[in-house]
């Protein structure tokens, strides 16, 4: 590539981080810069691992060793030389804090202009001293309700939470809240001790004698005699036979509380909370506040309903007194001239910051809604907004998918944000496959050619107009071959699932007829109501009606949805067309797991096909090796200095600690005499380090490996590791592990399948791949529903639902419906525009160009 010596570009020679290959190319400064690729081609390696990594390296060694301890250490990245490169933010797409705590006005800052506001500029009761910010947060001692602590919601233990079957017998394990096992049976001994009738169906027993065993602080201590009768055991007490032990009696509620209070096992902890029921704080009213702080308002609204109102809703609350009218502020400005000049600035800056959430689509969201609770999409641009806002300038935003989650729609106003960022000087590194975003960058960096190992080039590095030329980039072809129109499908219903009187979120009775035996997207705005309808309320019905409740969540989630609150009710039900489903499979985008033990191997099961040929070996035969022996997280196979994780923490001196392979076992996972057996001339180890390309090749004749390899395959995920952790995938490989996953079982057809945005993270061609998956799950007599923004694939449905016509309030109905073409023409649709353009192709067949959306 030709050497440029302008001062205006970054130079990286000789990055080689996951599968870059010793690449070398410079990018320009101050411009917007997009990375494109097909998926796992190296573009994140490039722009977060590589650049992003370096960037806050360089800022971290400027801050003392001791403060330095206090960020999240990077990795030093693979490469030779970075030169010209700016201090960089990362704009990535995550998941929300898992603590309710964290919020839509804690991300953005507009809970500490409110405080400030109410604190400054509220109506106080007479007589109420003055309060200051502090008191209107939830999470300060100062703001936080005595009674729940800020939560807004108490949890409690009740009969019917303790003992959901009273049909049961106490010896039947009629209080499940009791421990499994041993712990349980000892508690149950314990009773027959103590005289209680463990047989009789627990209704049946003394209101008192319920109370005693669910609800008692009592802690008695009794002799112990398992397996003996209450008569018995008096005998064997008259008569000082020793018993096998003593007992200490607790309470259902008890173990319940102090297992959720104490454990630090994340299973124990969800096994709790299963018993907790949570209810609003009754001193609180569930606003989280104490009641001196809820008793100031503005504008009528304590805090709390000022919190609970939708952003867009704000700006005719606070545009009066930012614009300082005479009507608002004059009266004000008489008696408290510091106080209305305090609220006139409170409120521009509040009024500042809500015009660049209200433009990129945000509007609908509130600032109590908690992070957990929002898409990965919607995370990432409340943290824009606030950058926009921030007015820093010489900075490197390197950015993930801004437009996940967006709505052809809203795609300009990303657009415009993001040009207000350069505007200020700001350089912009944008991962991104939407191609309205491509098409509006000064200069473009493609890798390739494919994934994995067959990634990792650069295939061209300069403005847009260069790439035409490029014939082996797959970008190319979907940037500019301008004649790809969707021809919809023509696939007649096999019968509809009928869904009446919907209510949940912004979704106000709602009759809703999904069709079957096709596939079916449904599209509209970001906040219209299409997750609620299909994820939430669909899929929660449908469970229901099948018998299947859905999995609960664990681990931090699981807390996080108790400090929630039980989410708003389903209300609806099913009309009609459940004979035409068997089975409910949602694939999600949630990870796979959370620590790397968990892989693509063992995710999928290939792993246990791969170890019980390892243990039918001749070798492993003649020494017992059973196909336990072959996993590493199990003991007696696995390294015994790294624990079967392959690596080692290396402590160091003033300098971040570092992960280096295991100098025990080099990385393998495995002690030496499991390595010992080989299958084909391989180490189970060597075999994980291989790609699904390179397996399918070495277990040519082993069907049940292979039919999991198949399927990978064909999702596009050949160039993925077999043994590459769980915690590497980005959220659309994720995704695609799970459908992986479900098309290697047999197909029976009869199943519904719900996809949330499965195109998140897919380069156009691997869209493509995906729809031919659907497809053929659809002609394998399946029904697929699912949803998404990218309006190829609404164009190549069968049917589409169009929810809106806005977003939050404005929202929640069924604009139209119908095969696509039938949408596309709908007049009241924000998305048939975009729609009809993907049938016929053209400029921008996710949106219109952006001369055509502003002609001016």
């Amino acid at each position: 590539m030709r050497e440029l010596k302008a001062t205006g570009f970054v130079r990286i020679r000789g990055a080689r981080e996951h599968n870059l290959k010793n690449i070398d190319v410079d990018i320009p400064r101050d411009a917007l810069v997009v990375f494109t690729g097909v998926s796992g081609s190296g573009k994140s390696s490039l722009a977060f691992s590589t650049l992003y990594a370096e960037a806050q390296r360089r800022y971290l060694e400027s801050v003392s060793p001791y403060a330095r301890r206090l960020f999240h250490q990077m990795e030093v990245p693979e490469v030779d030389l970075i030169e010209g490169l700016p201090p960089a933010v990362a704009l990535q797409q995550q998941r929300g804090s898992p603590t309710t705590r964290s919020s839509v006005g804690s991300v953005t800052t507009l809970s500490n202009l409110l405080r400030m506001l109410y604190s400054r500029a509220g109506d106080y009761p007479p007589g109420r001293p003055h309060l200051e910010a502090e008191s209107f947060s939830p999470n300060t001692p100062e703001g936080a309700c005595p009674r729940c602590h800020g939560l807004g919601r108490i949890h409690e233990v009740t009969e019917a939470s303790m003992v959901p079957d009273p049909s049961k017998t106490i010896r039947e394990r009629a209080v499940a809240a009791w421990p499994m096992a041993w712990g349980g049976q000892n508690l149950r001994d314990i009773l027959i001790t103590l005289g209680i009738d463990v047989d009789t169906p627990w209704r049946d027993l003394p209101k008192k004698v319920r109370n005693w065993i669910l609800f008692t602080e009592e802690q008695p201590q009794v002799p112990v005699y398992p397996g003996w009768t209450h008569d018995e055991i008096q005998r064997a007490i008259r008569r000082k036979i020793e018993p096998a032990y003593m007992g200490t009696f607790s309470s259902a509620k008890r173990h319940v509380t102090h297992s959720y209070a104490t454990t630090h096992s994340a299973m124990m902890k969800k096994r709790a909370a299963r018993f907790m029921i949570a209810r609003p704080c009754p001193v609180c009213d569930g606003k989280r506040l104490r009641r001196e702080s809820l008793s100031v308002r503005f504008e009528g609204l304590d805090i709390a309903e000022m919190s609970g109102l939708p952003m867009a809703r704000f700006s005719k609350i606070f545009a009066p007194y930012a614009e300082a009218k005479a009507g608002k502020l004059g009266t004000l400005r008489e008696t408290h001239p510091e106080k209305a000049l305090g609220v006139e600035r409170i409120a521009g800056d509040l009024c500042r910051r809500l015009s660049v959430l209200l433009d990129l689509g945000l509007g609908y969201l509130t600032l109590e809604r908690s992070t957990p609770t929002l898409s990965p999409g919607e995370l990432q641009r409340l943290r824009l907004a606030t950058q926009v806002v921030s007015n820093l300038f010489g900075v490197v935003y390197v950015m993930d998918e801004p437009s996940a989650g967006l709505h052809p729609a809203d795609t300009e106003a990303l657009l415009r944000a993001l040009d207000g960022l350069k505007a200020v000087g700001n350089s912009l590194f944008v991962v991104e496959h939407e191609m309205d975003v491509v098409r509006r960058a000064d200069w473009i960096v493609d890798v390739g050619p494919a994934a994995g190992e067959h990634g990792g080039e650069i295939l061209y590095s300069g403005p847009i107009e260069g790439l035409r030329k490029v014939a082996a980039s797959e970008t190319r072809r979907h940037l500019f071959d301008e004649d790809a129109g969707m021809p919809s499908r023509q696939r007649e219903p096999a019968g509809w699932l009928r869904l009446e009187g919907v209510s949940r979120n912004n979704l106000k009775q709602v009759d809703c007829e999904i069709p079957l035996g096709v596939m079916t997207t449904v599209t509209g705005i970001s906040g219209s109501g299409k997750s609620s309808l299909v994820s939430q309320a669909l899929v929660e019905l449908v469970a229901g009606a099948l018998g299947a409740p859905l999995a609960a969540e664990s681990g931090a989630d699981a807390e996080a949805a108790l400090e929630e609150g039980p989410a708003d009710a389903t209300e609806g039900r099913i009309l009609g067309g459940l004979e035409g489903i068997r089975r409910l499979i949602e694939v999600d985008q949630k990870p796979i797991g959370r620590t790397p033990r968990s892989n693509l191997a063992t995710y999928t099961g290939l792993f246990d096909h791969v170890r019980a040929l390892f243990a039918a070996t001749p070798e492993a035969r003649k020494r017992r090796y059973d196909a336990g022996r072959f996993s590493f997280n199990v003991a007696k196979g696995r390294c015994p200095r790294c624990e079967g994780e392959g690596f080692v923490m290396v402590e160091l001196l003033f300098l971040p600690s570092v992960y280096a392979p295991c100098p025990t076992c080099h990385g393998t996972r495995y002690n030496p005499k499991t390595l010992e057996i080989l299958y084909r001339g391989k180490t189970i180890a060597e075999v994980l380090a291989l790609t699904v390309e390179d397996a399918w090749d070495f277990f040519g004749d082993a069907p049940h490996v292979c039919r999991s390899l198949k399927v990978l395959r064909e999702v596009g995920l050949n160039y993925l590791r077999l043994g590459q952790p769980a915690t590497e995938f980005s959220g659309g490989e994720a995704q695609r592990v799970k459908l992986a996953t479900e098309l290697q079982r047999a197909q029976r057809g009869g199943a519904l399948y719900v996809l949330d945005e499965p195109t998140t993270g897919l380069h156009p061609t691997d869209v493509e791949r995906l729809l031919g998956q659907l497809n053929a799950l659809v002609d394998a007599g399946n029904s697929v529903i699912l949803v998404d923004h990218d309006m190829k694939v609404a164009a190549a449905s069968d049917w589409v639902i169009d929810i809106g016509p806005g977003a939050g309030d404005e929202g929640g109905r069924i604009v139209a419906s119908g095969p696509p073409a039938v949408v596309a023409a709908s007049a009241e649709s924000r998305t048939a525009l975009y729609l009809d353009r993907a049938l016929r192709g053209g400029p921008a067949a996710k949106g219109l160009s952006h001369m055509e959306r502003d002609p001016h």
